[in-house]
């Protein structure tokens, strides 16, 4: 995390200010497209999911025109302050260690239980314990004395290695891990949680103050007239409301 912190400040010094006279037209918004609910690509290559829907209603809020991009998860925050896209809006925890790379909003989720999902019983502390890579989960795993932490870039690897046995049991948010465990009968969550991270934003250059404080208004229109919560409740069921 250090080089990537190093490395992303360098590129910020020669990164385009999409939003530095007021009048961008266009706010590319970067997701990975690969972490449903949260983002996903549907049968016709596009972006859909929770952040979809919660990111076009920002952006209409805000009398923004706005695109959608993909990108890598462990290139996502390099790429945006380079300037390949101007908000990231993928599943992303706030967190000391990255705002010092990048701002913050203000959270459009409060912070979503992470679960084990494991082919049956075991103790996540003394487990080989998969996680994707750059996360808060994994860096969770990398503070826990007894467990070992194997990391991978997508999440579907880390499912992956639960059912190969390359791990005892994987990471992640509940809201990822539940429609994998009811669809899947060999796969099960574990009674353990853990409760981590400040809760999801966008991510924008330090430098687009002016853009992070439009998306801070249209999300709090959204918390205030509810329908946040309605669509929380419609693709995160178990996720806590505002």
């Amino acid at each position: 995390m250090k080089k990537l912190i190093l490395l992303t400040a360098a590129l910020a010094l020669t990164a385009g200010l999409a939003f530095a006279d007021g009048h961008a037209k266009t706010i590319r918004m970067g997701t990975e497209g690969a972490y449903p609910p949260y983002n996903f690509l549907d049968d016709n290559g596009e972006v859909a999911g929770f952040e979809r829907e919660v990111g076009d209603e920002l952006c209409a809020r805000a009398k923004l025109t706005c695109e959608w991009v993909t990108n890598e998860w462990d290139s996502i925050i390099p790429n945006l302050v380079s300037g390949n896209y101007d908000v990231i809006i993928a599943g992303m925890s706030i967190t000391d260690e990255r705002d010092e790379v990048i701002d913050f909003s203000d959270a459009y989720t409060l912070p979503d239980p992470s679960a084990y999902l494991a082919m049956g019983e075991m103790d996540p502390s003394t487990g080989v314990i998969a996680a994707q890579s750059g996360t808060i989960q994994a860096a969770h795993i990398a503070s826990m004395e007894g467990a070992t932490l194997v990391e991978f870039a997508t999440p579907e690897e880390t499912v992956a290695a639960v059912k190969n046995g390359e791990a005892d049991a994987v990471l992640a948010d509940k809201s990822f891990l539940a429609p994998i465990a009811e669809a899947e009968a060999d796969l099960m969550l574990l009674e353990q949680q853990e409760l981590i991270g400040g809760g999801i934003g966008l991510g924008v250059r330090e430098s687009d103050g002016e853009l992070r404080a439009k998306l801070n208004t249209a999300i709090q229109s959204m918390k205030d007239d509810g329908s946040l919560n309605e669509l929380i409740k419609k693709w995160l069921p178990e996720a806590e409301l505002f």
